[in-house]
């Protein structure tokens, strides 16, 4: 990246602006401004600290990370290549060094910097769980970096791909949440509740952020041009409704976004197996696939995709067929020991959106003709989510976005994971799960990783710690006159540095 900058951006200090400051520079570029509709502001651009998805797929565009991955999920060098001198100690070197917004050069000290930070308590980035292993990260000179860990850890090189952040700036406090400065394709430019504005470095092509939470007002701005595109987050019926417009252009790519049913396995009832194989086989996720995604979605065996280093490449085992899950209900115990007769009662959570409502009442239907009778209750996000991490439930359903290193079962799945310590929401408990995640751990190759992942992937799904459903595709909705847009499995929005208005009268 070379140091193409805006030419109201005089010094670093000017990158401290003010709203005031902005409106009389002028420095807003509206006329070439793409406009993309969000549900809500991004609630962190200090990479060190972001979580949720928008922040971080924000954060891609303004910083640069050492690592990236490849289509397969695998590590690959951003910033930098490395070599594993021996299995507690990696040499990170820059492949090039690339000008911050505030005009210094980037080196190994900003990557030292940024990851002693990280490793701070008291700074206290939710990261540094997933970075624990990092005994001491030193410079050797300008371009080298070595990282010393505690223990052997396969998956380390893959964890290092938070945003690099200015030394100096670190060191000064600089409130990188509202004026983030890295040395990414986007330069920032200006954040408030309406909108966060930044600068394309190539072409200074202005993007605009501009939360919309309506999902039918976002449709409408993007009618009427008050929106130029928007990704994901609207219902099928919406979608729908946008490939039928002459000013619209709907397209869509694969996703890895993984919905699941989720149990829990404290209920004496859902602790069974023939009843957790009975609701796999009494919900048609074909049909719903092409009912409510209209063909969108692939059927799911496993929360990462067949396609990542070590996916799980298996036949679907839980096909629609109500016969078997009527005879597979009649295996399920009552509490008292004895055999269950007649329907079974069980309560069903999940948010107020109205495509999880409706997919819910599918299911509803579904197990109804089985003998299942499937209570739902929705409540608003906030509420929804608390009771599922603690463990008020019976049945839910959620999705995981944007997942890439395996060791997210040991985060869902280990039972010392149960929340707070972790997202085993459903408090299960196995103890070959747990060995196989231990033996993961301790593999000394990725190869050898893959191969017993893929055997803790086939224990999962074989004991259904959960129902996995599908993985939804991304969409994109643009205005006819956006064309380069680029969609990724993942979700992320690095098409943003491709996209243009059409030239064309």
């Amino acid at each position: 990246m070379g140091k193409s900058r805006r030419n109201c951006v005089k010094t670093g200090a000017a990158l401290l602006f003010s709203p005031a400051l902005l409106s009389l520079n002028g420095c807003q570029n509206s006329d070439n401004a793409i406009k993309i509709g969000v549900t809500s502001r991004p609630r962190m651009l200090d990479p060190r600290k972001a979580t949720d998805a928008l922040s971080s797929r924000i954060n891609r565009l303004i910083y640069r990370s050492l690592i990236d991955f490849d289509e397969r999920f695998a590590p690959v060098a951003d910033l930098a290549t490395w070599e594993e001198i021996d299995p507690l100690h990696y040499r990170f070197t820059l492949l090039e060094q690339p000008i911050f917004h505030h005009g210094k050069k980037l080196s190994s000290e900003d990557v030292v910097a940024t990851y002693k930070s990280l490793l701070d308590k008291v700074f206290g980035s939710a990261h540094r769980g997933s970075l624990k292993g990092i005994l001491e990260v030193t410079a050797v000179d300008e371009t080298r970096i070595d990282f010393f860990l505690s223990e052997p850890d396969p998956l380390f090189v893959g964890r290092l791909v938070i945003g690099i952040l200015p030394a100096d700036l670190i060191e000064q406090n600089h409130p990188f949440p509202q004026k983030p400065v890295g040395c990414g394709a986007c330069e920032f430019v200006f954040f408030n509740e309406q909108k966060l504005i930044l600068s394309r470095q190539n072409d200074h092509t202005e993007l605009h952020f501009i939360p919309v939470k309506d999902s039918t007002v976002r449709v409408l701005k993007l009618r009427k041009g008050e929106l130029d595109l928007v990704q994901n987050d609207l219902s099928p019926e919406l979608v729908n409704y946008c490939q039928q417009q002459d000013v619209l252009r709907v397209q869509w790519h694969n996703g890895t976004n993984f919905g699941y049913v989720g149990f829990n396995f404290d209920d004496p009832y859902l602790r069974q197996l023939p009843l957790r194989e009975a609701i796999a086989h009494a919900i048609d996720r074909p049909a719903i696939i092409e009912a409510m995604f209209a063909g969108h979605a692939r059927l799911a065996q496993s929360i990462l995709t067949p396609q990542h280093w070590c996916g799980l490449h298996t036949e679907d085992r839980y096909n629609y067929d109500p016969n078997k899950a009527k005879a597979l209900l009649k295996q399920v115990q009552t509490p008292d020991g004895g055999m269950l007769e007649g329907e079974i009662e069980l309560s069903y959570k999940t948010s107020n959106d109205p495509t999880r409502i409706r997919l819910a009442t599918i299911y509803q239907d579904q197990l109804k003709e089985v003998g299942i009778h499937l209570n739902i209750q929705s409540y608003d996000w906030g509420t929804f989510y608390n009771d599922i991490k603690q463990g008020r439930f019976q049945l839910y359903s959620l999705a995981w976005v944007g997942v890439k290193s395996p060791d997210i079962f040991q985060y869902v799945f280990d039972s010392a994971a149960i929340p707070p310590k972790g997202a085993n929401r459903g408090r299960y408990r196995d103890k070959q799960t747990d060995q196989l995640i231990r033996k993961a751990a301790e593999a000394s190759s990725m190869d050898e990783q893959a191969k017993i992942y893929r055997e803790l992937q086939m224990r999962l799904y074989d004991d259904l710690a959960a129902l996995p459903l599908w993985y939804e595709d991304q969409y994109a909705v643009s205005r006819s006159d956006i064309e380069g847009y680029r969609l990724y499995p993942d979700g992320r929005l690095d098409g943003l540095l491709f996209v243009r208005r059409s030239t064309a009268v």
